[in-house]
């Protein structure tokens, strides 16, 4: 979405490809052909991963934050293999990776405040679902408060 890559520019990355060009070609361009160290998939999404993968340089790894109950596969496993890549998994959500999020917040090292786009109840929950899925308002986390 373009104003989701807008967004990223505003907090900071120093660039936003649209996924529908060849980020492959662009991301070799911009690495004078070596590719990334790392990339990560946070949507979960076999696409993402995909591309993910023709992104990387020899000994490069995806990390798949993105949870998904999807089949994982690579499509040239030879290819894979030949360079060495590799596939990490993160979870991120044990009681420390929060303490330590905490921590970040409190020492103003982290300023999460503006990915949040709105507050709901407990109650309106489905509906921030659902805002979420159809984009509505084109929102980054919504936050449910008890």
């Amino acid at each position: 979405m373009p104003a989701a890559r807008q967004r990223a520019l505003e907090f900071g990355a120093d660039l936003a490809l649209d996924p529908a060009d060849d980020i492959a070609a662009r991301v070799r361009e911009l690495t004078g052909g070596a590719g990334l160290a790392f990339a990560f998939d946070f949507a979960g999404v076999a696409a993402v991963r995909e591309q993910a993968v023709r992104c990387l340089e020899r000994d490069g790894a995806l990390v798949l934050v993105g949870l998904t109950d999807q089949p994982l596969s690579i499509r040239n496993g030879t290819q894979f293999s030949y360079f060495g890549q590799r596939i990490l998994g993160h979870y991120g959500s044990e009681p420390g990776h929060v303490e330590e999020l905490v921590a970040l917040v409190r020492h103003h090292r982290l300023d999460l405040s503006r990915s949040i786009s709105g507050t709901l109840p407990l109650t309106e929950a489905a509906d921030g679902v659902q805002r979420l899925a159809s984009k509505e308002g084109n929102p980054i986390r919504l936050v449910i408060t008890p």
